[in-house]
């Protein structure tokens, strides 16, 4: 009895084999011909015309235009930070833009968190800390509980409205909200200084400090990546997005005196806790003031295979609703058709 197999053909680039051989060493020329052949990287456009809040930018400023392709191609060609941006916020968007609609915010302004701390509950070397990059006595200032065992500078819904309550005041005050945007990197006094030094009233006409000077360009390069991140060359399959946690909340207003033990007894551990209520800050809540808290935790295991079950479930659910539309826009077809024709012969009639 003869067996037969089919060997896999690998497919060799012969400069590359030899180069491999050590045989292309002295061959400087080829080597770079080669190079210039197979690798290519393309400066990025810009728009003809940017928005930034609802804004004009002003590109037809050769400043501008300069320090926006700056921040362009830094975020273009730093994939790793770039792809990471991208990933989460496809998990964490929603939520800020939820909370930004809510308090009739623009919706740019979920990009400015993004360059703050790269949407990961970061804490700076000067302590500022979370999504939004609260200082603790700005927090404190809007709101938030920041002790040894609640921080709320890591509570996204909590920060994110704070967030909005700083800009809002920061934008009555300049004006505008590139103005309100630079303030909340370098503070409203210290802009409100330099606005008067300078006799300008506009973030673009302003000379800066380097990290102010291009934190206004940064939430803008951000904005045009990640809303066409293909025209910049970036591709990720929905499977390989962070997706939104699937969670249940359970409210509690007394103490808690071993949270790992009230994270088991809920039926996960510790360390997603932690992952799902980064707020907490130790391993007790002392709550002598019955205060409330919303604690998340996971619904289901956390498993992979049940974010790949949500997805064929939202799939099916978007194809369903799909073919409900199709059906509709079938079943209207022909009294949408007949209104077009009594609508031509009309117009018909009174031309004649």
């Amino acid at each position: 009895m003869m067996f037969s197999c089919a060997e896999k053909q690998e497919i060799h680039d012969q400069v590359v084999d030899r180069m491999s051989q050590g045989l292309m060493q002295d061959s400087l020329l080829e080597y770079q011909e080669y190079i210039n052949q197979q690798y290519q990287v393309f400066a990025m456009p810009l728009p003809n015309n940017l928005t930034f809040a609802g804004e004009i930018v002003p590109l037809d400023d050769l400043l501008v235009r300069e320090n926006l392709d700056r921040e362009i191609l830094v975020n273009t060609y730093w994939h790793s930070n770039t792809f990471l941006f991208q990933k989460r916020a496809n998990r964490w968007f929603p939520i800020i833009e939820k909370i930004l609609a809510k308090n009739n915010m623009p919706d740019d302004f979920k990009y400015l968190a993004l360059i703050e701390s790269g949407l990961d509950n970061v804490r700076s070397q000067a302590g500022a800390a979370g999504f939004w990059q609260f200082m603790k006595a700005t927090g404190t200032g809007y709101d938030l509980e920041i002790n040894n065992f609640v921080d709320e500078r890591y509570n996204l819904e909590k920060s994110t409205e704070a967030a909005c309550s700083y800009l809002k005041i920061a934008y009555k005050q300049f004006g505008s909200w590139s103005l309100a945007a630079a303030s909340y990197n370098m503070g409203k006094g210290g802009l409100n200084n330099q606005l008067t030094k300078q006799e300008v009233d506009t973030y673009y006409e302003l000379y800066l400090n380097k990290e102010t000077s291009r934190y206004v360009y940064r939430i803008m390069a951000a904005k045009l990546i990640l809303s066409n991140s293909e025209n910049f060359g970036f591709n990720i399959r929905s499977s390989e997005l962070y997706h939104p946690y699937r969670t249940y909340t359970v409210t509690v207003d007394s103490s808690i005196s071993n949270l790992p033990q009230f994270a088991i007894k809920n039926g996960t551990n510790y360390a997603t806790l932690r992952a799902l209520n980064p707020w907490i800050r130790s391993f007790e809540l002392p709550n002598y003031s019955n205060k409330t808290y919303e604690f998340k935790f996971p619904s289901g295991d956390f498993h992979v295979e049940e974010l790949a079950k949500k997805m064929i479930e939202d799939k099916e659910d978007g194809e369903a609703l799909f073919e409900e539309i199709k059906d509709t826009i079938n079943i209207l077809s022909p009294a949408i058709d007949s209104l077009k024709i009594k609508d031509t012969l009309q117009q018909k009639t009174e031309i004649e």
